[in-house]
């Protein structure tokens, strides 16, 4: 395995408060001080049916990626055990994998941890060519 630099590490951290705060890697600003430039996705614990069935909406995740190669810079999670949901970003960011990796990733129904595949569905959507988003909108429009 070998020895790691302490700057390369990749540490979370998390508040145990009611709901728990847990981040892992860059915040946006850390990340535009380093002269990235980074797309921010935010989803609701509200659009996450498991978190609805438990009554714990109160919260949200948020994804920080680079825009040029979608790689995950970085990840805060607001909701009752976001300290164990961290983990799963954590691994994706200490093996430079992008965000669309998590759209790829099944999660069993229902789970919290759903919000992450959200996440990365939102970034996929962002990688569309034009003509294929004109496409679906006018589908879509046709079907209703």
């Amino acid at each position: 395995m070998g020895r790691k630099k302490a700057s390369s590490l990749v540490i979370p951290w998390s508040t145990y408060t009611d709901p728990e705060i847990a981040h892992v890697g860059l915040y946006e600003h850390e990340a535009k001080d380093r002269g990235l430039s980074v797309k921010t996705f935010t989803v609701q614990l509200g659009e996450v049916d498991r978190a609805v069935l438990d009554g714990e909406t109160k919260g949200f995740a948020r994804l920080h990626v680079d825009e040029r190669d979608g790689r995950i810079l970085g990840a805060t999670v607001v909701a009752r055990h976001a300290g164990e949901m961290v983990g799963e970003v954590c691994l994706a960011i200490t093996e430079g994998l992008s965000a669309g990796s998590l759209s790829k990733t099944i999660h069993p129904y229902p789970t919290q941890a759903e919000v992450w595949k959200r996440l990365g569905d939102a970034y996929a959507r962002t990688r569309l060519k034009p003509w294929i988003t004109r496409l679906f909108e006018r589908y879509f429009k046709w079907r209703r």
